[in-house]
């Protein structure tokens, strides 16, 4: 599948998964040496402080525009709310002019106006003046008969910018005390450098994602329930998004509500991960949670309910 002269996207099948990835070199990978890091903050409001400070940090350390990602479900709301602040107010406007704003995962097929879409949580939280001054904003497609084709073409505008500065991380937990980044599900064979892809969508995921709309105070209607539960796929960014971001800024903070979270989070800390790249990467499609402690470069903030 060819998308320009000089770009072609790869895809790959691994059991019922679709896999698209970048004909372009491998990167090297290895464990980052040393314990995970990270900031045990008191309160969700403090979090989202931090996450904003990292933007704008972020920002001053770069000049041109800057691809961001955003983290759906509770972990960002409170940068949400105080971007949103900021926002009317007209005091982060040259920031929000430099912007290219994406989504992480998605369940489709359905309706982008669905209760339970990110897009319409984003818009809730960020409101109007956010997306009104941001340079642009770029979703993945879920109400199209061609869910592999909108899935392209956003690889295609993520890739032209430059790949990605700033990617917003949480951490959902899994059976066994598994967890998964985006939407990358134990056992569905991403590879290390797979960028995005197309899975069934598994009950679990399912329950996570509606019960983290509920919690987080989104709107949801009985069509809108009845609609996502008949979705049959997952799109998500992979982990070449994730270990090729420049940046990524993670952030815990429902634990309290999602009590899994806690094993999942000690697992992924705690696991010796391999030197050999084969076991590594059998690690990873195991638990793929463990790919954040493959990047050099990560700030991860977390409530004190998490580690107690």
């Amino acid at each position: 599948m060819q998308t320009s002269a000089e770009k072609i996207i790869v895809r790959r099948v691994a059991g019922n998964n679709i896999w698209l990835g970048f004909s372009r070199p491998a990167t090297a990978l290895r464990a980052v040496a040393g314990e995970f890091m990270y900031n045990v903050l008191e309160s969700e409001d403090a979090v989202g402080r931090a996450m904003l400070d990292e933007l704008t940090a972020y920002a001053d350390e770069k000049s041109g525009d800057i691809t961001m990602v955003l983290l759906g479900g509770r972990g960002a709301q409170a940068m949400y709310r105080l971007i949103n602040a900021l926002a009317e107010a007209n005091e982060i406007d040259d920031l929000l002019g430099r912007l290219h704003v994406f989504t992480q995962d998605a369940l489709a097929p359905m309706g982008m106006a669905n209760g339970l879409s990110f897009v319409r949580d984003f818009e809730r939280l960020l409101g109007d003046e956010f997306f009104a001054k941001v340079k642009s904003f770029t979703p993945m497609l879920t109400e199209t008969d061609d869910i592999e084709g909108a899935l392209t073409g956003y690889l295609e505008k993520l890739d032209s910018l430059g790949g990605i500065d700033l990617f917003f991380l949480g951490l959902g937990p899994e059976a066994e005390a598994a967890s998964h980044l985006c939407y990358i599900k134990p056992g569905c064979g991403a590879g290390f450098d797979d960028f995005a892809g197309i899975i069934p969508i598994s009950q679990s995921i399912l329950e996570h994602h509606i019960t983290k709309f509920k919690v987080g105070g989104s709107s949801v209607s009985e069509a809108d329930e009845t609609e996502c539960r008949n979705a049959t796929y997952i799109l998500t960014l992979g982990p070449a998004a994730i270990l090729g971001a420049k940046r990524i800024v993670q952030s815990i903070v429902d634990a309290s509500t999602a009590p899994a979270k806690r094993e999942s989070f000690k697992r992924m800390i705690e696991t010796e991960l391999s030197p050999d790249p084969a076991e590594l990467a059998r690690q990873t499609d195991e638990n793929p949670g463990l790919l954040i402690r493959l990047h050099p470069d990560v700030r991860s903030y977390v409530l004190p309910d998490l580690i107690a």
